[in-house]
């Protein structure tokens, strides 16, 4: 065969990929019962491939094969191949728990017992989140915007919420502002600062602008009751709400309401929250605009992944929301401290549907200092978990069961502090006290561990590589851990415990300056995880002639340096 006709690598991905997407829009699979055959053989070879016991060697080929199946794939464009990546993912983890379960969860001494029952459950809760993850994020739709009418006088009237409780006006001037700068129709906008802190200075900046000042008596049931408030003293077909340091940009309403024209039964539509400044990690570590942020994640893929199954979330801000339907739920959701979730599951559960533009259209400023972060993201953690306590998307009617497991997911994602401090605690149990936490050898462990979470950092690289740091993500919730543990599980036992705190916003860092006291968790782990490898190396030198013993050593500092770094 001559050089001219042989075909590049390029040329082969398209082919491969063209056969691929040939097969699965095949007219045939339009056949239910070709469908259900197919289903039902799926499942039987699932379980087939994940339950048969194999032997070292070949354990080591099925590992093997699927590895090079999955790195193939990463090299092909489009949707199917990752489709075909989360499938062999689920096919490893699947079969690693399976062998967890079954395999390695027999213990002769107490301490194993319990370390090892701890273990088994983080990591249950670990793969679980992760299929839920493959299920919400599998394939975002990418909605598009839809425009306005031509004719202006068709255009819907829109108030536009700006509340507020303890911000200087130095940071609502220029969201105010912005929101005068809105490309709409003027006899169609209405624009109310909701000023919960009742200030003088306000009303006189509100009355200089020509924008409304409202206020109520109280300050119960926090942001939502301010915004319930409002609902009774305006009138506009729809309600657009802004934190008071979201800047919005002029084609804000325009971008946004098109979709609920469109959609007689769209209830809210969620944009992005974009932040100009950085946050206390993206400061401290330098990777301000060099890393997605965290948020990036949910913002960018998640939530684009929720609307596919009519699960987006309400987030708070940069948002649109339909009157009627609102006010037909009873506002905003006053039971819980994640208001905005809540109210959107709430819509939900009447039929409803709810939309994501993955197009940020107003930018706000992030936590300035490392505490507040950490008390927005406990307030967070704390909310969802009285949702699912109080009113479980998995029990109840209305929700579809796509809307209920990436509710469920979304909820389950903030129990994440508790199998972290597990993991990140495990080897010490051996390192200091010799508890076999694994009822097997450390090779073992290996073949059947190692390519379980290969398989999920592949999959999760192609599906996340725009969204997600791998490694400043787990420094991000290994750190934040230590704190949201405690509220969540206080909020699974009684969730009417706890208060909803503001984040503060505005402040400026006068000088660089370490926080120890917030950073105490954090460093009592490390300096733990630092001895536990100086036990280790020190085990190995008293036991190198007995090679069990040196391999479970070995496994468990590698254990313990992968999650101190």
């Amino acid at each position: 065969m001559s050089a001219s006709k042989i075909p590049s690598p390029e040329t082969e991905v398209s082919m491969a990929r063209s056969r691929l997407e040939r097969l699965v829009d095949a007219r045939l699979w339009g056949s239910k019962f070709l469908s259900g055959v197919m289903i039902v053989f799926a499942l039987f070879a699932f379980y087939f491939v994940v339950t048969t016991p194999l032997d070292f060697g070949f354990q080591l080929a099925f590992a093997i094969v699927c590895f090079c199946a999955a790195m193939f794939m990463r090299r092909l464009p489009g949707q199917y191949p990752t489709l075909v990546m989360i499938l062999l993912s689920i096919v490893t983890s699947s079969r690693y728990m399976f062998w967890r379960l079954t395999g390695t969860t027999y213990w002769e001494r107490p301490l194993d017992a319990a370390w090892g029952l701890l273990l088994v459950a983080a990591e249950v809760y670990a793969t679980l989140v992760l299929l839920l993850g493959y299920f919400q994020t599998s394939w975002p739709l990418k909605r598009k915007p839809l425009p306005l009418p031509a004719d202006r006088s068709q255009w819907p009237t829109v108030d536009v919420f700006i509340p507020t409780y303890n911000e200087p006006l130095s940071v609502v001037k220029p969201t105010i502002y912005a929101a005068l700068a809105l490309d709409y129709p003027v006899d169609k906008l209405a624009i109310h600062v909701l000023d919960d802190g009742r200030r003088p200075e306000f009303k006189q900046f509100c009355e200089e602008v020509g924008v409304n000042w409202t206020i109520r008596t109280h300050n119960r049931h926090a942001k939502a009751g301010n915004i319930n408030e409002a609902l009774k003293i305006t009138k506009g077909e729809y309600l657009a709400v802004f934190d008071c340091d979201h800047i919005p940009t002029r084609s804000f309403l325009q971008i946004c309401l098109g979709w609920f024209l469109r959609d007689k039964l769209l209830s809210m539509l969620q944009t992005p929250h974009h932040f100009f400044s950085p946050d206390p990690f993206e400061r401290n570590l330098g990777t301000f605009r060099k890393v997605p942020n965290e948020g990036e994640l949910f913002y960018g893929l998640m939530q684009d992944g929720n609307d596919l199954w009519n699960a987006t979330f309400f987030c708070g801000s940069c948002a649109v929301l339909r009157r009627s339907m609102v006010e037909e739920i009873g506002g905003i959701a006053v039971e819980t401290v994640t208001e905005d979730a809540h109210t959107a599951l709430k819509l939900h559960r009447l039929g409803y549907t709810t939309a994501y533009l993955a197009i940020p259209q107003a930018a706000g400023l992030a936590t300035e200092s490392l505490s507040g972060h950490i008390g927005q993201r406990i307030r967070w953690a704390r909310g969802m978990t009285q949702i699912f306590r109080i009113d479980n998307p998995l029990t109840g009617k209305g929700l579809k069961i796509g809307q209920r497991l990436c509710y469920l997911n979304g909820m389950l994602h903030f129990f994440y502090g508790i199998p972290r401090l597990v993991f990140l605690t495990t080897p010490l149990s051996y390192l200091f006290f010799g508890a076999h936490v694994i009822e097997a050898a450390a090779s073992t462990i290996a073949i059947f561990a190692l390519p379980h979470m290969a398989h999920a950092s592949i999959t999760n690289s192609r599906m996340q590589r725009s969204f997600r740091h791998s490694f400043w993500a787990e420094v991000y919730e290994s750190v934040l851990a230590s704190y949201i543990t405690a509220p969540t599980l206080l909020a699974v036992i009684n969730p009417k415990l706890g208060k909803f705190n503001v984040t503060a916003k505005g402040g400026q860092i006068a000088k660089d300056y370490f926080d120890w006291y917030i950073s105490r968790p954090y460093l009592f782990l490390l300096l733990l995880n630092l001895l536990g490898f100086i036990a280790g190396v020190v085990h190995i030198v008293l036991y190198w002639h007995v090679r069990s013993e040196v391999n479970t050593t070995i496994l468990n500092l590698c254990w313990t340096v992968s999650t101190t770094c």
